[in-house]
């Protein structure tokens, strides 16, 4: 298998194995459990809102066609648990939250006796519960149940009513499965959220901003539409949540959409299709605003339009991104194996109906885990992407050092240059004039080396400057530096020597060249050096050290060669010898 086939085979597996957990997730609700809806186990009827809850009694339900008038008043719903095959008495009622002003609820036992529990907007009480649900358990009483009650005050929309009867025991262990799972998924958000701030801070990339944004978004949704908000503040129960909720939503759809779109660069795609998505992505953020203030009945058909929309939006991000990882986009790739799982979640709940299923949580918990799966794959690949980055950046500077090292050393010794000695002999310099040291330099001149190269070839000759090298080498430590100047001609800087002390260590380096062993290249010729020295105290700079070594070495070369000597300053001012002469002894 090709390497650009794998990871598509991946995403084909993850794909699959999302798939698979949707089909598992989806299996039919317990036999315990009922769902109920306007069209199926509830009858309706409608009433003014000044009417007493007293009035049930008198109601006259109709079980067929669906509710009208009641927006500005009251909607009566009953349905009857003998008639759902749940004739208990240990019953409760699971209701998701909704746009309504108030949600009355009467549990009427056979001997006629009704128990009335309420919850208003901005008052849920003890009634809320993880994943955006109201709780209403029947009282506990020795008569079986003969019908549940809810009455709405002020409905936004009858369609968007969910409720569920169900066993008490069995309320209890899905709102606490409920709240585990929202409580992982928020924390998951959280994390990723500031981890891919931080990811923005540090490497200044605005998809990161984006994604860490809709992070956030996700968060905060995630929050308020689960109810976990109301333990702090319990008066944004009802209404005012759903709202908000809403436009969160639209908001993270619109914020995904510019993470995905900027994450890619803009010559990769045509620009044509890059528009499109960012038009649709803003379209459903914009929408999102009049769609949380609506409370009319057209508040289902807009839902089913803005739907339609955000499936656009999704097939263009998909064709945005799939075009430009064709184009060999890693970002593209990433982005769109995080979109995977998302997009299936979404068009699975545009095609099946979930809203009575995962505990209640229906497609509003599979959005949130299929968020956080996203959130958690982009900090993932956000994080292998700049690791690579960063491995390429450290390979590029150990790169650059090792140029700039071969820059600063002569390729044939393995000493440093003139370059790289000029850049050593600094800093020991400053120390010593730092400290009031003397600092010397000595100039190495090998003698008449011109002639072994005449007489035995170059390489001969380049065989004796690496010996030579190999040799002057040893003297390298804190207080002295080495190098080949140039031709047969090797520096030493020393600082904290003079007099006596760097005569011997002067006369001790000639020593030491002449014992070299140069018979594998010349046989037992004797190879020589001159050495001039320039003392200064207190240091001066390297140029005037290298006139005072200079004129050393021409005293050196013109009083016979295989000597040391030694110039010492005594004024400012430098040796003023012709140049040209002294290259010309020395070439002798």
């Amino acid at each position: 298998m090709t390497a650009a086939g794998n990871p598509l085979m991946k995403l084909y597996g993850r794909l699959a194995l999302a798939l698979t957990l949707l089909a598992f997730t989806f299996s039919p609700a317990p036999a315990n459990a009922e769902a109920l809806t306007v069209e199926h186990g509830l009858c309706h009827a409608a009433s003014g809102l000044d009417t007493s809850d007293a009035a049930l009694a008198a109601r006259r339900f109709s079980c067929g066609g669906l509710p009208a008038g009641y927006h500005r008043a009251s909607l009566w719903l009953q349905t009857d648990p003998a008639q759902v095959h749940l004739a208990r008495s240990d019953l409760a009622l699971m209701v998701h939250q909704s746009r309504f002003d108030r949600l009355a609820v009467a549990f009427t036992y056979a001997d006629g006796v009704t128990r009335w529990q309420q919850v208003r907007q901005g008052d849920y009480g003890s009634h809320w519960r993880a994943g955006g649900q109201i709780l209403f358990e029947a009282p506990e009483r020795g008569v079986p149940l003969a019908s549940v009650t809810m009455r709405f005050d002020r409905l936004a929309s009858a369609g968007l009513i969910r409720a569920r009867l169900l066993p008490k025991a069995d309320a209890v262990v899905q709102s606490t499965g409920m709240a585990v799972a929202i409580g992982a998924a928020l924390t998951l958000l959280l994390v990723s959220g500031i981890y891919s701030l931080s990811l923005a801070f540090a490497v200044r990339r605005q998809y990161l901003a984006w994604q860490a944004g809709w992070s956030a978004t996700m968060l905060l949704w995630g929050f308020i539409w689960s109810q976990a908000h109301l333990g702090f503040f319990p008066g944004l129960a009802g209404t005012v949540s759903a709202q908000i909720a809403t436009f969160l939503a639209c908001l993270a759809i619109a914020i995904a959409t510019f993470s995905a779109v900027l994450a890619v660069d803009r010559g990769a795609v045509s620009a044509r299709l890059r528009g499109t998505a960012l038009a649709l992505g803003t379209i459903v953020g914009v929408v999102g605003v009049p769609l949380a203030l609506i409370r009319s009945e057209s508040l289902t058909q807009w839902a089913d339009l803005l739907g339609l929309v955000i499936v656009a939006d999704l097939l263009a991000v998909a064709a945005y991104l799939g075009w430009a990882w064709c184009r060999g986009s890693v970002e593209a790739r990433d982005f769109l194996a995080a979109w995977c799982l998302p997009m299936a979640v979404l068009a699975f709940i545009h095609i099946v109906d979930v809203d009575d299923r995962v505990w209640g949580g229906g497609s509003q918990l599979l959005v949130l885990a299929a968020a956080t799966w996203q959130a958690l794959w982009l900090s993932a690949s956000a994080t292998r992407r700049l690791a690579r980055l960063r491995i390429e950046r450290d390979s590029a500077r150990a790169s650059e050092a090792l140029a700039q090292q071969l820059a600063r050393r002569d390729p044939l010794t393995g000493l440093p240059n003139r370059r790289g000695f000029v850049g050593s002999v600094t800093p020991l310099l400053e120390r010593a004039r730092a400290d009031d040291l003397p600092a010397a330099l000595l100039l190495v001149d090998i003698d008449r080396f011109k002639s072994i190269n005449d007489v035995h070839g170059h390489d001969a000759g380049d065989a004796v400057l690496c010996e030579v090298a190999r040799r002057i080498a040893r003297w390298e430590g804190p207080m002295c530096t080495v190098a080949r100047l140039g031709g047969e001609e090797f520096g030493l800087l020393t600082v904290g020597m003079d007099g006596i002390v760097l005569s011997r260590f002067a006369e001790s380096v000639r020593l030491g060249i002449a014992a070299c062993d140069h018979r594998a290249a010349i046989g037992a010729r004797t190879v020589t050096a001159s050495v001039g020295v320039a003392e200064v105290r207190p240091a001066s700079d390297f140029q005037q050290l290298y006139r005072l070594a200079d004129e050393a070495l021409y005293d050196a070369k013109r009083g016979g060669r295989d000597r040391v000597v030694v110039q010492r300053r005594s004024d400012g001012a430098g040796p003023s010898d012709d140049r040209s002469s002294r290259e010309a002894m020395l070439s002798r």
